[in-house]
């Protein structure tokens, strides 16, 4: 017979091991989710920073709560990140809000905004990631958008190694390599070496071609300055000079300061006319840079002691013209409203993206990155999300096979020389 002490024993060893397996049955429920799809754990962390941070509480009227289970029962049938990616931002866009989309190290946007936020507490977060400090991706500087099942490069950062390919906007991207297009994954391990990208110029396939373009390391803290500066140019026309400068991100002062120090001593101070190309890209900028338009401050002269006098004017005074479209986004938007509300110039193009409220980075723990929008804004007291701005010229841009013909800069071109 088994002594009451055995007995004793064997019941406190059961117990052990009873409590141990329910201390760890958490750990191994996880393991096991993930094993069966190592997605939903991001897609719980999304949704997570969402419930945590999102502006508005009741989500814009959508059950937020219900979204967690609906949507981890859609990505455990995910078999890859970039099919994980769509079904969160599936989840994201119940909340029909701009500045909330999940961004994979897979895309530019990634690394680009990156770049623009890479400041204060979230520099210290990106050191986990980029112990070195360095946030370049290779690529060759194009923005693509997809089009009935096609990809058109729908804009060229200028200088960049597509511009000085040959490629234009409107050309339908169809290999690189031999292999189907990627914003990233086309281009890793290739900085600096010659590809091969196949694109079609027109709807008739004959119009293919095959031409050979140097990716290189693109840096996104500065990538978007070098092309506004090697934008920056002078068109002659009926014995007129009109400026031209493509401000790609507007997400830093550094930004309007090339702006301004163009037009009082660089390439744009004796234009007759402006345009600020406001098109794509990202946005950030400040409602006050408007006031570089402002005619009602004084012009300095200087005279030193050799008697040639300088005059410094850090204001333009002449004719200006606002080109937007539909990715002019977020702090453009405010401008392009105040440009045209208060009648500083014309503006042209296609209606904004109707994406105005304010978004901040949120790096997860496998190091994608959540965009999410944590205030709303307002314009003069009015709400621009999901509205937008109507230019006062509307223009349309049909961007299939353009051929690189830009209908908007030239309407603009035509604005400015009918007012001079």
């Amino acid at each position: 017979m088994i002594s009451y002490r055995t007995k004793k024993i064997f019941v406190l060893i059961s117990l052990l091991i009873l409590s141990i397996l329910l201390i760890l049955l958490p750990v191994f429920q996880k393991v096991l989710s993930a094993k069966e799809s190592p997605y939903i754990t991001t897609l719980n962390e999304v949704w997570q920073d969402v419930n945590d941070n999102f502006f508005d509480p009741r989500f814009n009227g959508v059950d937020w709560k219900s979204k967690r289970e609906e949507y981890k029962n859609r990505v455990k049938q995910a078999q890859s990140l970039e099919e994980a990616s769509v079904v969160i931002n599936q989840m994201l866009s119940e909340l029909n809000t701009s500045h909330t989309h999940f961004y994979p190290k897979l895309e530019p946007a990634y690394y680009q905004l990156l770049g623009i936020f890479n400041r204060g507490s979230f520099r210290k977060e990106l050191k986990k990631y980029f112990p070195d400090g360095k946030l370049d991706y290779t690529g060759i500087g194009i923005f693509t958008k997809d089009i009935n099942g096609k990809t058109f490069i729908s804009g060229i950062l200028d200088g960049s190694p597509a511009a000085k390919a040959g490629l234009k906007v409107g050309d339908e991207v169809l290999a690189v390599d031999g292999k189907p297009y990627q914003p990233i994954q086309s281009f890793v391990d290739k900085a600096e070496q010659k590809v091969k990208i196949s694109i079609q110029r027109t709807p008739d396939s004959k119009s293919r071609e095959e031409l050979s373009v140097i990716p290189k390391k693109l840096n996104p803290e500065t990538m978007f300055l070098e092309a506004m500066r090697e934008s920056i140019k002078i068109i002659e026309q009926n014995s007129k000079k009109i400026g031209y400068v493509h401000i790609w991100s507007y997400a830093s002062d550094r930004y309007q300061q090339l702006l301004v120090d163009e037009i009082s001593f660089g390439k744009l101070k004796d234009a007759d006319g402006l345009i600020l190309d406001l098109r794509d890209g990202w946005g950030g900028a400040e409602p006050n840079y408007l006031n570089i338009f402002t005619k009602q401050v004084p012009v300095l002269t200087q005279i030193p002691r050799d008697g040639i006098r300088r005059t410094l004017d850090y204001q333009w005074r002449k004719p200006v013209a606002m080109v937007v479209n539909n990715g002019s986004r977020s702090g453009k938007e405010i401008l392009a409203y105040g440009f045209k509300k208060y009648g500083i110039g014309k503006l042209i193009g296609t209606k904004t993206a109707g994406a105005v409220v304010g978004g901040s980075p949120f790096l997860l723990e496998d190091g994608n990155l959540l965009y999410l929008a944590v205030v709303d804004v307002l314009v003069d007291g009015e709400r621009l999300e999901g509205k937008g701005v109507i230019p006062a010229i509307e223009v349309p841009f049909p961007l299939e096979y353009a051929q690189g013909k830009d209908p908007q800069f030239d309407r603009a071109v035509d604005a400015l020389l009918e007012q001079l």
